[in-house]
């Protein structure tokens, strides 16, 4: 039977990073490139999770500010010891109901966090709500239900096994991970000039234990699901990972990651 009944963990900041942080770095620099903001804002990282796009935006936009907003302590405890800028600080606080004051940011993303988020509208309506007219506000989500191929490999192989766990899978569970879904968020939310692309960055692992030892560091939906198996049933769904996954002559896995990114402007 599947685990449907557990919750995402997101605590352990070392386990997210080789799980699917290492990946996000990459997109997290296209992302703000394709922003191309003029330096001086003040941002706004809601979603902050382990600091990586607070990093990038350090050290790609030159802000003036960057504060990096998350709900688990555990997360901003690895941000806080990973970054060492003044600019920067954290605080804990959630998306629908951000700590800080109205009109008086330049920008303001969210790293693959909106899909997480139990009411999206709820955070879209709090990121304009603290933007400066003028402002932009951006995000971007993992394409679950395809160009995300790690997870999308995982579900495959795990649904083959186990059919109640297409209830966990990411491409079910969160629909608006897909440019006409992110757009009417975003347009409906009262941004205007609306757009949205895809970013897609390679995931090369240099040997099949690398792509599955994350899967058991237990952050994020799959490795919450793979943890919580019997050792007999995690060790069917390794048996089975291995006989799908693109596994190269000299055993590495080649795939890439997808993320949908969408940006709008706050109205003066």
């Amino acid at each position: 039977m599947s685990n449907a009944h557990r919750a995402d963990v997101w605590a352990i900041g070392e386990a997210y990073e080789t799980y699917v942080g290492r990946w996000s770095r990459p997109v997290a620099r296209e992302f703000i490139d394709w922003l191309a903001l003029p330096p001086q804002g003040r941002w706004v990282d809601l979603g902050c999770g382990t600091g990586s796009l607070t990093q990038t935006i350090l050290a790609h936009a030159e802000p003036a500010s960057v504060i990096g907003i998350d709900p688990s302590e555990g997360f901003l405890t690895h941000a806080r010891t990973q970054t060492h800028d003044q600019r920067a600080r954290f605080q804990l606080g959630s998306a629908d109901a951000l700590p800080l004051t109205d009109s008086g940011y330049d920008a303001i993303v969210a790293g693959l966090v909106l899909n997480f988020v139990p009411h999206p509208e709820k955070a879209v309506a709090e990121m304009r709500r603290i933007l400066r007219p003028g402002g932009i506000a951006a995000a971007y989500v993992w394409d679950y239900a395809g160009g995300m191929q790690l997870m999308r490999c995982f579900w495959n192989a795990a649904v083959a096994l186990d059919p109640a766990a297409r209830a966990l899978d990411e491409a079910r569970r969160f629909p608006i991970c897909n440019p006409e879904s992110l757009l009417k968020l975003f347009a409906d939310g009262g941004f205007d000039r609306t757009e949205c692309r895809s970013i897609d960055v390679p995931t090369v692992f240099k040997d099949f234990d690398d792509y599955w030892l994350p899967f058991l560091g237990g952050q994020g939906p799959a490795p919450t699901y793979c943890s919580a198996l019997t050792e007999e049933r995690r060790a069917a769904l390794r048996g089975q990972l291995r006989l799908t996954l693109p596994i190269e002559d000299d055993g590495s896995i080649r795939m890439i990651a997808r993320a949908w990114a969408v940006r709008g402007i706050r109205p003066d």
